[in-house]
């Protein structure tokens, strides 16, 4: 997760990188914190004053704040040109408001992620809440916790984090980890003391891990505690506890789930007999851990992030033991299905491309077809959406070598190589489409789940950019369908994001407030990402989605847009100064525009780049823009990604030829 602000702790500020932004002195610090209590809202001046002296006001306290104010614009925007309007900490009537994006604050992230979280079965409500803990870095706008501004938040948000370790503590004992939930709860009621929730829960934690008298003496502990110090008597549900923990009651022991009863106990039967058979040093750990990270990765949020970081980890252990082929398989088992052509971490994907080409170049010559052609695969899927020409080759290289040794596991593999490597031009959609179909067919006759399941989201998006909406709904619910059974999360992530695309799609077209269903879609599927560990997806996609859907309609961009672009600036940059009126500037932005990279948004890319071009009349881009398009003339552009779309290919470039007749005769 990735914030630009942080009050979970002491205040912060990053960048897009994720760096520390260096927020000056104390009152600079206080003005930010005053503004997102109030939660992109206006703050008059004469308010701020008041708040930051709140004793005294100094005579001249607004000219001060205005010092603040603009030397946190400088920090907060420092690529804004001079004079040019700001767009994250803005003027507004008598005051100052900051219109930072929901996502931007941690705080906000976390409200969401805890409302969101009620909703979600146990094993997902688990990782939502865990992973929204993990950004508290201290108590809430720590160094305010004096100021009487900060007071009623500070334990709004104290208080709400309470609540989210109960809930995370409910939905581990929901998974049947019940030791792990005591664990955790007796050093929260230890600290929180008068919180009757906490109590019943540690309780009950105690009884499902079979301490039954562990768990009447915190009943009893809690009763006491609450009748001295407080003078009350328990709550009925926890005194209805007490009487269901003698009685043994039927619904207190653990129900049927994920990771829970006679699964959990097999699990941790199997894991312990591993550990006493297998020697620390046997090699075969290595692999072993790599099925282990495999079936972790299609987990999706921490569990792919940490698949990703411990995979680089089990290769660099490989090497270090100096045996190619251990190498070759400990690199090759990782087969994650990958549909999405933008990495999400280009340096360790860097990583393994090095470690499989010195991998295949240790292989003796002579057989080890199947390791060869599992690097070849790995090489090509990890050099994805680079120039890296190895890529296209490696791809070709295992696809044959797979075929030859009629090897189903090892086809799908390949063949998914071959998808990602299938963007080097424009209207490639029917070549993908052909792909997903022999994946579908393969995977469905040997029990290659994942990859049948990858199989339908190729095919929906092959089928959402030609337009055939029926067929792609016909592959999202098998998709659904698969993962459902299987436990397969992120598939909800692409199918909820192709739903948005649909009606974005198929929806009204006209009028600005007609946007408004799409946009609410777009923004429902945003927040699916939240924590789903796929940065290389996440990042500037609801700004891109949401300028592709005016872009679309042929409305102007957002002009105070804000949000976090992502890789996607270049491209959106010449249609925001446009929709600013800063023609000038958005001509001078677009000849600095690079050529999209060649992948699954790069006809929605060329389009916008088409608009823009058109807008400001440069000749040489729609010649290119024409040039690159064509080849996708029958499709929706950017629909192929599943995700969104501009409108169709032939609209762009039908404008593109009638402004280049019109220059030809003006010339």
């Amino acid at each position: 997760m990735r914030f630009l602000f942080g009050v979970l702790g002491p205040v912060a500020a990053w960048d897009g990188a994720g760096d520390a932004i260096a927020l000056k002195g104390p009152r600079h610090r206080a003005v930010l914190a005053r503004l997102i209590v109030a939660r992109r809202r206006v703050v008059p001046v004469r308010r701020l004053a008041e708040d930051l002296w709140p004793e005294e006001p100094p005579a001249d306290a607004v000219g001060a704040i205005r010092t603040f104010v603009a030397a946190l614009r400088r920090t907060l925007e420092p690529e804004r040109p001079p004079r040019a309007p700001a767009r994250l900490l803005v003027t507004e009537g008598p005051g100052y408001a900051l219109r930072a994006d929901p996502g931007a604050v941690d705080a906000w992230s976390f409200e969401r992620a805890v409302t969101a979280a009620a909703a979600l079965p146990p094993e997902d409500a688990f990782a939502r809440l865990d992973e929204a803990l993990e950004w508290w870095r201290g108590p809430a706008y720590a160094e305010f916790a004096d100021e009487p501004w900060a007071r009623a938040e500070r334990s709004r948000l104290a208080e709400l984090r309470l609540h989210a370790v109960e809930r995370r503590a409910e939905a581990r004992l929901a998974l049947g980890l019940a030791a792990e939930a005591a664990a955790d709860l007796d050093s929260h009621v230890a600290e929180h003391p008068w919180r009757e929730d906490a109590w019943r829960l540690l309780a009950l934690a105690l009884y499902r891990s079979g301490r039954q008298g562990d768990a009447l003496a915190v009943l009893r502990r809690a009763r006491t505690l609450l009748a001295e110090q407080l003078g009350v008597d328990p709550g009925p549900r926890l005194r209805g506890l007490e009487a269901d923990i003698l009685g043994h009651a039927d619904h207190l022991a653990p129900g049927p789930g994920p990771g829970s009863g006679a699964a959990d106990r097999v699990w941790a039967r199997t894991a312990a007999a591993y550990d006493r058979t297998v020697p620390s040093g046997a090699r075969a750990r290595l692999e072993s851990t790599v099925g282990l990270l495999r079936s972790l990765a299609v987990t999706g949020g921490s569990g792919l992030q940490t698949a990703r970081h411990h995979r680089v980890a089990a290769v660099a252990a490989a090497e270090e033991l100096g045996d190619a082929e251990l190498t070759a398989r400990v690199i090759g088992a990782y087969d994650v299905p990958a549909i999405w052509t933008r990495l999400d971490d280009p340096e360790q994907a860097a990583r393994v491309v090095a470690a499989a080409e010195r991998a295949l170049s240790a292989l003796p010559p002579d057989g080890h077809d199947a390791p060869r052609a599992r690097l070849l695969a790995t090489i090509a899927l990890e050099s994805r959406g680079t120039r890296a020409a190895r890529g296209p080759q490696a791809a070709r290289r295992a696809e044959e070598i797979a075929r030859r040794l009629d090897d189903p596991a090892l086809l799908a593999f390949a063949l998914n190589a071959t998808f990602m490597q299938t963007f080097h031009r424009a209207g490639l959609a029917p070549r993908r489409d052909a792909i997903g179909a022999e994946l579908i067919a393969l995977s469905a006759r040997h029990g290659l789940t994942t990859f049948e399941v990858l199989g339908h989201l190729i095919r929906l998006q092959a089928r959402a950019a030609l337009a055939d909406f029926t067929g792609a709904d016909r592959h999202a619910s098998a998709a659904d369908r698969l993962a459902e059974r299987h436990e397969l999360p992120l598939v909800g992530v692409f199918t909820q994001w192709y739903a948005a695309l649909r009606l974005a799609a198929t929806g009204p077209t006209a009028e600005q407030a007609e946007v408004g269903a799409p946009e609410a879609a777009y923004r429902d599927a945003a927040a699916r990402l939240d924590g789903a560990g796929m940065p290389g997806l996440e990042r500037g996609l609801l700004p891109l989605a949401l300028l592709c859907l005016r872009a679309r309609h042929g409305l102007p961009a957002q002009a105070d847009e804000h949000g976090d672009w992502g890789p996607y600036e270049p491209w959106a940059r010449p249609l925001v100064l446009l929709a600013q009126n800063r023609r000038p500037e958005a001509a001078a932005a677009l000849r600095e525009t690079p050529d999209p990279p060649r992948d699954l948004l790069f006809e929605a890319l060329w389009c916008l780049t088409a608009r823009a071009a058109l807008a400001v009349g440069d000749r040489e881009t729609m010649e290119r823009a024409h040039r690159e398009l064509a080849p996708a003339a029958a499709e929706l552009a950017g629909a192929g990604s599943g995700l969104l779309t501009v409108g169709p290919v032939s609209t762009y470039l039908a404008e593109l030829a009638t402004a280049l007749r019109a220059t030809e005769r003006r010339g």
